[in-house]
């Protein structure tokens, strides 16, 4: 099981694991409600490295991004349910839009993201470049979706 780890507290830790020999990967998301296509996501992103992290966007973030009837699940329950998963180790919150600052401070060896991305689109390919990390882009499973459940939830 995993562990939610302060913002303030990442990056020093993630340094210790890579001077104990330990591949990071990190990815990051809203992970509202928890479908099958995020689990898919997440154990493909965690088979690229010894240790993976989620940066979760915290709900003034998902707000924002997603408008005022977003995050339907508040955020100590998502990272509560992403730290259960067996392919997450670590989960920490953050409140910008992007995780761009975030990610240029804990360096990570892997970035995962969804394929509806590619390097010239992915927001974030130029600190993935400074840093030398690997970017690894993976597919969505068809038809799963947070907005496919919530619009069937609502009979659309």
């Amino acid at each position: 099981m995993g562990q939610v780890v302060r913002r303030k507290d990442i990056t020093g830790f993630v340094r210790e694991l890579q001077k104990s020999g330990k591949t990071v990967a990190v990815t990051n998301g809203c992970f509202d409600i928890l479908h099958v296509g995020h689990v898919r996501y997440l154990e493909k992103s965690k088979s690229f490295a010894d240790v993976l992290i989620v940066l979760l966007n915290s709900d003034k973030s998902v707000h924002s991004i997603k408008g005022p009837s977003r995050p339907l699940n508040n955020e100590n329950d998502r990272a509560e349910i992403l730290s259960a998963l067996s392919c997450v180790d670590y989960v920490v919150l953050f409140d910008e839009d992007s995780p761009r600052n975030l990610l240029d401070e804990i360096k990570p060896d892997v970035y995962t993201k969804g394929a509806d991305y590619t390097t010239e689109t992915l927001p974030e390919a130029d600190i993935m470049k400074k840093n030398g990390t690997r970017v690894e882009f993976i597919d969505f499973v068809e038809g799963k979706s947070t907005t496919n459940i919530i619009n069937k939830m609502k009979g659309g």
